[in-house]
């Protein structure tokens, strides 16, 4: 149903052809005093009404939500959340269902206990906001995470899903870490890629509007040289793989079941 934009294939391809859900039901509350003038254009979506099944954990000088599958396994994805923080219950549902298809799951907070963004804060003050957690400035949580994963749950193949601003993270960290084997980077546009990297945007995304997709589908033409694929998902806005309750928007069901799917299907591929 989601529109392909470019699939690219390298060489080897070719040859083998309970608190957060308080916290966040806060979000929802203060979102009805938005400042009318500065309103946040990052729609937080619906709240799912959801009992998470991991647990949370110290890695490190970091907390982190934990999920391991029923059986064994060496395989591992580390989430990296939106700018409203590791707790919603939303992101721990995605943290769930990753773990459901057998992958050790964690959902680190990235923010390190600041305060996350609210849809209630001026979104004209939001670039002060990011300057103080920003999505390059994680590489010490992410070897605190790695190092965990590795001793504590003998994880050996490692991949990373990002949201909106974790999906800055993510290509910020794959040129950087041999460990990922995969990556997808939802809501977000990079293109200078050294691993497979699967890219989700919404077709009505006011925040990465169409055009900005062209210019990454063109860059990653002229630069990528690994797996990639991008693909747009009619009639869907900012956040809907996550941030949407399929139960609560039929209309939008098949779309939101593709994208995780899709999500699912790549790391598959690659982990």
């Amino acid at each position: 149903m989601g529109v392909l934009l470019k699939k690219s294939c390298n060489k080897h391809r070719e040859a083998s052809a309970g608190s957060g859900v308080v916290e966040a039901g806060t979000l929802i509350l203060t979102a009805k005093m938005a400042n009318e003038q500065n309103p946040c254009p990052c729609d937080f979506g619906d709240l799912l009404d959801y009992k998470e099944l991991g647990n949370e954990v110290c890695v490190g000088h970091i907390k982190a939500y934990l999920n391991k599958p029923s059986i064994s396994t060496d395989k591992a994805v580390i989430l990296i959340h939106d700018i409203y923080g590791w707790k919603t219950p939303n992101t721990r549902y995605m943290a769930d269902l990753i773990s459901s298809s057998g992958y050790i799951s964690i959902l680190p907070d990235f923010f390190k206990q600041q305060e996350p963004w609210k849809p209630s804060n001026d979104w004209s003050c939001f670039d002060d906001w990011l300057k103080t957690r920003s999505a390059k400035n994680v590489d010490k949580e992410i070897d605190v995470v790695l190092t965990y994963l590795k001793e504590q749950c003998n994880a050996k193949k490692i991949a990373v899903v990002g949201f909106c601003w974790g999906g800055a993270a993510v290509h910020h960290l794959m040129l950087k870490y041999s460990e990922f084997r995969a990556g997808v980077s939802i809501y977000e546009a990079q293109y200078d890629l050294k691993s497979p990297t699967f890219y989700i945007f919404g077709e009505k995304d006011d925040i990465i509007p169409l055009s900005q997709v062209a210019e990454l589908e063109q860059k990653l033409k002229q630069q990528c040289k690994v797996d990639f694929e991008v693909k747009i998902y009619p009639g869907q806005t900012h956040g809907f793989v996550h941030r949407k309750d399929k139960d609560i928007n039929p209309q939008d069901k098949p779309y939101i079941e593709e994208g995780r799917r899709d999500m699912l299907n790549w790391l598959n591929r690659y982990v």
